[in-house]
């Protein structure tokens, strides 16, 4: 039978704390033959072929409950050794969520999801409402650095047209003038410079007094 099998491989391991437990707890399993050996037969079934059945479920259902103790068991015992290991919880955490998300990633319905996507994208890509709008897009960016070209070459040639012009030459000469006249200025010295009262040494006027 699978559970002496199930039974066998839990108990292989003579030093496991959990020696002992699955076999202990197999008496506890209740096997309600009574209400089985009661339920009406199914339609178009035999007494002796749904009895058979019966005796099957029962089978498999002491089976899943060994499955579930043998899990429970085995998993007490994985905590067991990860402890002594010095493994943390937090570790333990990011491995079954890595675990977690390698099992969604090759999961049936993460495929198709994906594909499904791809499929979407594509058409979207080949529809021609997508290439229209790409085309307009593109067009406005095309004429907007266009206009923007235009702009600059205008605003160049505006400034050079006023460079050139007798009105800004006429301002230029006047401010070189004036420079020259201030660099000349300097270099003379201080005795070039005219008297601030403008009659040389002549002392001023005494005031008289009221």
């Amino acid at each position: 039978m699978l559970s002496d099998r199930i039974l066998s491989l839990a108990d292989i391991n003579l030093n496991s704390p959990n020696k002992g437990l699955l076999s202990d707890s197999m008496t506890d399993v209740p096997v309600d033959t009574a209400v089985a050996a009661q339920a009406p037969a199914v339609e178009g079934l035999t007494d002796a072929e749904a009895e058979e059945l019966r005796a099957e479920l029962a089978k498999v259902e002491e089976e899943v409950v060994t499955l579930r103790q043998v899990l429970a068991a085995k998993e007490r015992h994985c905590g067991e050794l990860k402890r002594r290991l010095g493994l943390s919880t937090l570790e333990g955490l990011k491995q079954n969520l890595s675990r977690g998300w390698h099992d969604v990633q090759v999961s049936n319905a993460y495929v198709k999801t994906s594909e499904k996507l791809g499929e979407w994208n594509e058409k979207v890509t080949q529809s021609d409402l997508y290439k229209k709008t790409q085309e307009t897009l593109s067009q406005a960016g095309q004429k907007t650095s266009a206009a923007l070209s235009t702009m600059g070459s205008a605003i160049s040639r505006k400034l050079g047209d006023m460079r050139n012009s007798a009105t800004f030459k006429s301002f230029e000469d006047r401010v070189g003038t004036i420079k020259s006249k201030v660099v000349s200025g300097t270099e003379s010295g201080s005795d070039s410079l005219p008297s601030p009262t403008g009659s040389g040494d002549r002392p001023l006027p005494e005031h008289t007094p009221f």
